[in-house]
């Protein structure tokens, strides 16, 4: 962490030098940080300066778009008006020949003028968001900035992406967005170069586009009363003392004095989302999802489900019906409408989580399976999805689906997103197909899921191409994405929460090559992300704090050490329990416990906005002696249970499957199941006095204890997640304990860093 605080240091330095070398009354400049990092980017100590006269040239007529579009990001805070003109200006932009990818640029700036080619269109607006980030986050206010002039340093920029898929999905079925909203998504992701926004339309919690040949799936199925995830939201809100958590008014309105929740598009809104994404160089990819999640469809319309009753009666409500050619023309008739209105290349047809019991005894299913020799529901599905795939072809469109596609046969032409990071071989029979295949695997990449320190970690770090092993399949990889799941997203503020900065890093992923990315770069340009996003009031989440655990151990006295990669944010805190709030102490650095306490902690923006609230218990303690045992058996004894529960504390009582001698906190290759239960015992082997760190991450839920006592408690149902806590040891064995549950196909995984905060390789131990 050193590190990056020196380098920002660093930055201010030159962006100093950089001021002193241009004219006189100089422009406050900014050291070039672009993000996602460019493939080559050169500097030198001059710089140009935005004046009132300042026009922007364009080489082609279809670039005209573009040039208005930075003429927009310019004018606000400058105050000036920015001629448009087909030729030479101050600012050019030109498409020409750039060899590479698509989508390639190169940005000169110096101080005679700036100059953007592109080898696309998209490659010209790639251009513009770096120009656009060369400037001071001021460039991004909504009106004129007084006493500033606006000045970037001199570079040479050469740049392509890595891949061409670099997306985002929204959806705004289970909470609703403001085609305004939507658009300010759409902005966001123009900034940092990603080119792909799935909207995810439907879903049983909600139908939100106008079907004119269905007008009940808007009027009646756009609107809901309140349902757990809506109660939820408000018990959160009061709960967490954060607004963004209300269920905007926007989103309401009364009807026979019920108050309903919803919202939808109509088709003139729709036209013009995309006319904005467009400018900006943004496919969408709209995406009604079927057979499954249709409640909203089979609610209003007779002749689409298998039975005249639907509801909730599972997780996942009733399907449509795929032996029924009623349903079928249903399907088609929506699709029809939505085709005309999205011109691009790909239509979603979703294809996940169907629940089939309704197939089994559906009558029409059955025989449509006789007529046509499928031996299983899973066969019916994949059926159905060749049918809607054929039909997307004949009106020119490309079909993508859920991994779920896979299962029952996978067409020759569909591509694939594989979410099921449990279904480890979905990407490998992709490929091996010839298939093409999208990234976005829950973990890491569904924002939705509650974010720890290793959030953006994980998508940074993450390699595609590892799970495509064979150097011939890999180029049918297309790309990434995130997926923003709306269950507990209700607004636009935890909406933006939820997905920057992940999102950044997401970004960098999909463009940036492999040989250009450094994580403690990254965090560095990252950081000065943050001033931008003020200036834009996007309520991102500031990363997390550090330099402690959730669970601390001390002796004698502790000084608290708190760092912020965020350098406009300041940290309040609490000792008797109460939320933080601007009014509470401000961490200074010189705050010193001398009895067990519990600090609540919260990070407050400039503007006032505030982080989820962060809890670290301190306790005062001795240390643990070592015991007696002389353990000889390498390795930790695992025992898996059939537990269907969901509290670690009931595993034990469950019966037992099978034991195993494994040599780390893993699950055992043989343990296929994928609800289950497992619980390691054994000692470790502590090599000298002193406090340790263990972090436990898991999905679903684990719990550790050293010595009897509970160290980390990761329990319950969650997504991927890790929990941290210390222990003062003496030298010598220490009895250790790991309970852990899944639901669905997990992972477990336990580290240990000694008093210096290095991670320590222990061989563990365990007596018969």
């Amino acid at each position: 962490m050193k590190k990056t605080f020196q380098k920002l240091a660093s930055v201010f330095v030159l962006g100093i030098a950089l001021l002193t070398a241009c004219n006189e009354a100089p422009p406050v400049i900014k050291d070039a940080s672009i993000l996602p990092i460019p493939v080559s980017l050169k500097q030198d100590t001059t710089c140009f300066v935005l004046a009132k006269s300042t026009t922007i040239g364009i080489n082609d007529p279809q670039l005209k778009p573009a040039a208005e579009y930075l003429a927009k990001i310019l004018s606000p805070a400058t105050g000036y008006s920015f001629k448009v003109t087909e030729g030479e200006g101050n600012i050019n932009l030109g498409i020409g020949t750039i060899e590479g990818a698509a989508d390639a640029y190169t940005l000169v700036s110096n101080p005679e003028g700036v100059s953007i080619t592109g080898n696309t269109y998209r490659g010209v607006i790639a251009g513009i968001q770096s120009l656009r980030q060369l400037f001071p986050a001021e460039i991004e206010a909504d009106k004129k900035v007084s006493g500033m002039s606006w000045g970037i340093p001199s570079v040479q920029i050469q740049d392509a992406p890595r891949f061409g898929w670099r997306g985002l999905m929204l959806d705004v079925s289970r909470h609703f967005y403001t085609k305004e909203e939507v658009m300010e998504l759409l902005d966001l992701m123009a900034l940092y170069k990603m080119n792909k926004f799935h909207w995810h339309l439907t879903d049983d919690q909600g139908w939100r586009l106008e079907i004119k040949q269905y007008p009940l799936l808007t009027e009646k199925g756009a609107w809901r009363k309140f349902n757990n995830h809506d109660r939820d939201c408000i018990k959160y809100a009061t709960e967490q003392d954060n607004p963004d958590y209300e269920i905007p008014a926007d989103k309401l309105q009364i009807v026979e004095g019920d108050t309903l929740y919803g919202g939808f598009y109509t088709q003139e809104d729709v036209k013009e989302v995309i006319a904005y994404a467009q400018v900006r160089g943004i496919d969408i990819i709209p995406e009604l999802d079927m057979p499954g999640h249709m409640l909203a469809a089979v609610s209003n319309y007779n002749g689409i489900s298998c039975f005249e009753e639907t509801g909730w009666g599972s997780t996942f409500s009733s399907p449509v019906c795929p032996g029924k050619d009623s349903a079928l023309e249903f399907c088609k008739n929506v699709y029809t409408e939505l085709i005309e209105l999205f011109p691009y290349e790909y239509v979603h047809i979703g294809g996940d989580e169907v629940e089939k019991t309704n197939w089994k005894k559906c009558p029409d299913c059955q025989a449509r399976m006789k007529e046509h020799g499928l031996n299983s529901e899973e066969e019916l599905q994949a059926w159905f999805i060749h049918e809607m795939e054929h039909f997307f072809n004949s009106k020119g469109k490309k079909m993508i689906g859920w991994d779920e596609i896979i299962e029952g046969g996978l067409s020759e032409t569909a591509t694939v997103m594989w979410w099921r990071s449990w279904a480890k071989l979905a990407p490998s029979q992709t490929t091996g197909q010839g298939n093409d295949l999208i990234f976005t695997p829950n973990a890491p990449f569904y924002l939705d899921y509650t974010q720890d320190k290793k959030s953006v970690l994980n998508i940074y770090n993450y390699e595609p191409m590892k799970e495509v092993p064979d150097a011939d399949k890999q180029h049918l990889v297309k790309g990434v994405q995130g997926n923003i799941w709306c269950e507990w997203i209700p607004s636009r503020e935890r909406m933006h929460y939820m997905t920057a900065p992940r999102m950044l890093a997401i970004a960098e992923l999909g463009w940036s090559a492999n040989d250009r990315k450094d994580w403690n770069d990254f965090q560095v340009r990252m950081a000065d992300q943050f001033s931008r996003l003020n200036v834009m009031d996007i309520q991102y989440r500031i990363p997390d704090l550090e330099g402690f655990m959730k669970n601390n151990v001390f002796i004698g006295e502790k000084k608290v050490e708190i760092t912020c990669l965020d350098p406009t944010a300041s940290i309040h805190y609490t000792t008797d329990g109460s939320t933080p709030t601007l009014e509470s102490p401000k961490y200074d650095g010189n705050l010193v416990l001398t009895e067990t306490t519990d600090l609540t902690l919260r990070v407050f923006r400039p503007s006032g906005k505030r982080s989820d609230i962060v809890k670290a218990h301190y306790e005062k303690t001795e240390y643990t002696p070592a015991t007696t045992a002389a353990p000889s058996n390498p390795g930790l004894k695992a025992t898996w249970h059939d537990f269907k529960g969901r509290k670690c504390a009931d595993i034990a009582a469950a019966p037992v499957k099978k034991t195993y001698r494994v040599e780390d906190v893993t699950i055992p290759r043989d343990v296929k199941s994928y609800i289950i239960g497992l619980i390691y015992k054994g000692y470790i082997n502590i090599p000298e006095d002193g406090v340790y760190s263990f972090f436990l991450s898991s999905d679903d839920g684990s719990m550790l204890y050293i010595d009897g006592k509970e160290v980390i408690d990761n329990d319950g149902l969650h997504a991927p997640g890790e929990v941290t806590g210390q222990a003062a040891l003496k030298k010598g064995y220490h009895p250790i304990e790991v309970q852990y549950f899944d639901h669905g196909g997990g992972s477990i995984n336990l580290k240990v860093c000694n008093s210096n905060g290095k991670e320590m390789p222990f061989t563990y131990l365990y007596a018969h």
